[in-house]
C-alpha cells in the first residue's frame, strides 16, 4: 500500500471514529473491541473508516434520515436486535425523537410483519431505558385526510397522496381473488398507520423503502414506494443514497436489486 493510500485510510478511520463516537456516545466503540478480540483489528478499522468515515458523510441524506432508514432496515431484517438498539440510541444522538423511532418501527409492520415489529419495539424499549421522554409535538392539520372519520375513506386519501394511481391499481388487481386483502391494506396500512402523527409522509416513504430493500423479496412494492417518496417531495438522490447506505446493513445483492428497481422508476418518470 502506498503512503497516499495509507494516509487516505487513516483519514477515513479518524473521521469514521469521530462519527461513531458521536452516534454511540462512547469514547471506544464496542465494534472495534469485537474485531480486535478475534484478531481482526485492522478489518474493524477498515469497516469504521469506510462505512462511518466515507458512506455516512455522503451528501443527499442527512444523519437523522440515515438513522431512520437503518432502524427500519434492521427492524425488517428481524435478527439484529443488538444493532437495532445501537442505532436507535444513535438516532436519538443525532436529533431523532423517540416518537419518530417508534413510528418508524410501526410503519414497517405492514411490510415485515408483526413479529419483526414486536421484536424491534422490545429493542427500542431497551434503548430508551433511562432516557427522558420527548417534548410534546403538535400534530399537523394540513394533511389530505384531515377531518375524514371513516377509516376506509381516510385510507384512500392517504394512499392517493402517497401512491397516486399505483395504489388504486394494486387494490383493483386484488378485486377478483382477495378483495378483503385490498380493504385491509387501505384501512390498516393507509387508514391507520400512514395517518399517525410524528412522522412525515417523506420520512414514512424513506422508512418503507428501507424495509423493502432489507426484505429483498419486495421489488414491486419497492418500486411503488420509490414513486411514493418522489410523490411526497423526496428526491432521486435521496432514493439512491438510502439504497447505498443500506448496502452495508442488508448486503450488496439487496442494494444492487434495489438500484435496478430505482433505475426503472426514474426512467418511467
Amino acid at each position: 500500500m502506498s503512503d497516499v493510500q495509507e494516509q487516505d485510510r487513516s483519514a477515513s478511520f479518524a473521521q469514521g471514529l469521530k462519527l461513531i463516537q458521536q452516534l454511540g456516545g462512547v469514547e471506544r466503540p464496542a465494534v472495534l473491541d469485537l474485531f480486535a478480540s478475534i484478531g481482526e483489528a485492522e478489518f474493524g478499522e477498515q469497516c469504521v473508516g469506510f462505512i462511518y468515515g466515507d458512506v455516512y458523510h455522503r451528501p443527499g441524506l442527512p444523519l437523522p434520515e440515515r438513522q431512520l432508514a437503518t432502524v427500519a432496515a434492521l427492524t425488517a431484517l428481524g435478527y439484529a436486535g443488538s444493532q437495532l438498539q445501537f442505532h436507535a440510541k444513535a438516532a436519538l444522538n443525532v436529533g431523532c425523537t423517540r416518537r419518530q423511532l417508534v413510528e418508524a418501527v410501526i410503519q414497517v409492520s405492514s411490510f415485515a410483519g408483526f413479529p419483526a415489529t414486536l421484536n424491534a419495539l422490545t429493542a427500542l424499549k431497551a434503548a430508551f431505558d433511562g432516557l427522558p421522554e420527548d417534548e410534546p409535538a403538535e400534530t399537523p392539520e394540513d394533511v389530505p385526510w384531515a377531518g375524514i372519520e371513516d377509516r376506509y375513506q381516510r385510507g384512500l386519501a392517504a394512499m392517493k397522496a402517497v401512491d397516486g394511481e399505483a395504489g388504486e391499481k394494486v387494490a383493483a388487481a386484488l378485486a377478483d381473488i382477495a378483495p378483503d386483502l385490498a380493504t385491509y391494506i387501505i384501512e390498516f396500512t393507509f387508514g391507520e398507520v400512514y395517518t399517525r402523527p410524528h412522522l412525515s409522509l417523506r420520512h414514512r416513504e424513506i422508512v418503507t423503502i428501507a424495509a423493502c430493500v432489507a426484505l429483498g423479496t419486495a421489488l414491486p412494492q419497492l418500486k411503488v414506494h420509490i414513486h411514493g417518496l418522489l410523490n411526497v417531495g423526496g428526491t432521486e438522490q435521496e432514493v439512491v443514497e438510502t439504497v447505498l447506505h443500506l448496502a452495508f446493513y442488508c448486503g450488496f445483492p439487496a442494494a444492487l436489486n434495489a438500484i435496478a428497481a430505482a433505475r426503472e422508476v426514474f426512467a418511467q418518470r
